[in-house]
């Protein structure tokens, strides 16, 4: 499959009014990138990678920041008034198929703005226009806030464990992110939970 064009720039004002600027990720990313990982609190990396992280590896970076906007894709958010980073979102598939896994990170001062929302609408719109139909969700079981929120996410094709984690795979709406994927991410904002990729390589998604 022949990838369209990357996404373009989007310009999100949050509920705090705080603005962030929303665009593909590219290596010349690579210091704003760690930087922004430097943000996050033990807890906020563990609930994102299920793994205490120290530092990642020069090989890990590069996988982060190799993105083909086709197969792989990633979508930096940074805050408009000092450039640094604050937030990413990414997809990973297989060639050409038709799922695809997803990851969000937003570092905590950001947490709760509603931008966990907006990076995962562009994050599917973008999936639908290279032909994904599905995003799988990769949570820690043990998660209480997850666990609730299993009741209340709506419509799932699917639900399965793998061992200290669940597996949740959520169908693409037509447009935009549906009541699924909002349901999703006002955990997200809060906090309390992220979608996450297997921790292939540590991460796989920002």
């Amino acid at each position: 499959m022949t990838a369209k064009g990357a996404p373009r720039t989007e310009r999100v004002t949050l509920r705090d009014s705080r603005v962030a600027l929303i665009a593909p990720l590219h290596p010349d990313d690579r210091e704003r990138y760690l930087s922004g990982m430097t943000q996050m609190s033990p807890e906020s990396l563990y609930k994102r990678f299920m793994t205490p992280v120290a530092r990642l590896s020069e090989s890990q970076i590069r996988y982060l920041l190799e993105v083909d906007h086709r197969d792989h894709e990633a979508l930096l958010a940074v805050d408009e008034d000092s450039g640094e980073a604050v937030g990413v979102t990414r997809f990973i598939r297989a060639e050409a198929q038709p799922v695809a896994e997803a990851a969000i990170i937003v570092i905590d001062s950001w947490q709760g703005s509603g931008l966990g929302k907006a990076m995962l609408r562009m994050l599917a719109q973008r999936a639908r226009e290279v032909g994904v139909e599905r995003f799988d969700a990769n949570v820690l079981s043990d998660n209480a806030s997850m666990l609730a929120l299993l009741d209340s996410l709506g419509p799932r094709e699917s639900v399965r464990r793998d061992g200290s984690s669940l597996v949740i795979t959520v169908p693409l709406p037509e447009q935009g992110i549906g009541e699924h994927g909002t349901g999703v991410l006002k955990e997200v904002d809060s906090g309390e939970f992220e979608l996450v990729t297997p921790a292939d390589g540590l991460e796989t998604g920002g």
